[in-house]
């Protein structure tokens, strides 16, 4: 049973659920069914991954009523004026095939790009859901400074903030400031996009336990209180990914893990504060 977390505005979100970044347009359907055939209930995209419409016909497919599979997407960069971000979140619609987004995020918040306005962005965003089509809204890669803008602008605090955090790169700082206002921290790439498989503490713990290296990491994330949405193109991984619920990491294998951090040099993604691709 995978354990669900309530967010700031009372809805919840179940703590584990399946990535689509990278996996091909053409693949998507099939894998994202298989996932929910697996089990998974919780599905990541975005329109920068250009699958949203493959997502929807694997949900439309899985004879699984619409309540029962929480679906995120995210803003693309070059959508951050207002009449964008509303343009394309019916883009979206359309494309998953629902009439109502569980949560949208704010891809990027491209400090350098807009004039540095990604409060209007957010304000957008504070429109859809008070237009009914969107649930909630969150955003994904904002720095503790970009948080305090935004929430202090407008009042409204996203849900969710989804951020790098891994082994190598605890994120701690935006995970402390996310917290600071109540929002709830998505770790992308939990397992540093394959870097932590092979670390020597990872695997000492692995092979004590009796488990995947991968497992021990995505548990080190839940009892962290993360929301963790792994990506896989194979059935048996996604199985052994969700397997993760019958045991415990110790405080002192926790204390571990948290010792691999390795500050911004463990980073493997860009730097919010200076990426800008549009």
């Amino acid at each position: 049973m995978i354990p669900s977390t309530t967010l700031n505005d009372g809805t919840t979100i179940p703590q584990l659920g399946f990535g689509t970044y990278l996996v091909p347009p053409e693949e998507t359907a099939a894998t994202v069914g298989t996932a929910l055939e697996v089990g998974y209930r919780h599905i990541d995209t975005a329109q920068g991954y250009s699958n949203e419409a493959e997502v929807g016909e694997a949900i439309a497919n899985s004879g699984l009523a619409r309540d029962e599979v929480y679906i995120t997407s995210k803003l693309n960069n070059p959508n951050h004026e207002r009449d964008d971000v509303l343009r394309t979140f019916d883009e979206t619609l359309e494309k998953l095939r629902v009439d109502k987004l569980d949560l949208f995020l704010i891809h990027w918040p491209l400090p350098t790009r807009y004039d540095g306005d990604f409060v209007s962005t957010w304000k957008a965003m504070v429109e859809l859901v008070e237009g009914g089509r969107l649930a909630s809204a969150g955003v994904s890669n904002f720095q503790p400074d970009h948080l305090d803008r935004i929430v202090g602008e407008t009042g409204f605090a996203p849900v969710v903030n989804q951020i790098e955090a891994h082994p190598y790169f605890r994120n701690d700082e935006a995970r402390r400031a996310s917290h600071e206002h109540a929002i709830a921290v998505e770790a992308w790439g939990p397992l540093g996009q394959g870097a932590v498989l092979d670390d020597d503490v990872i695997g000492r713990i692995a092979s004590g336990l009796e488990r995947a290296p991968s497992q021990v990491i995505l548990r080190w994330h839940i009892q962290r209180g993360d929301i963790i949405f792994p990506k896989s193109m194979h059935r048996e991984r996604m199985e052994e990914n969700l397997q993760i619920f019958d045991f415990e990491l110790t405080p002192e294998q926790m204390e571990q893990i948290d010792a691999l951090d390795r500050g911004p040099e463990g980073r493997v993604g860009p730097d919010p504060d200076t990426f800008d691709r549009v």
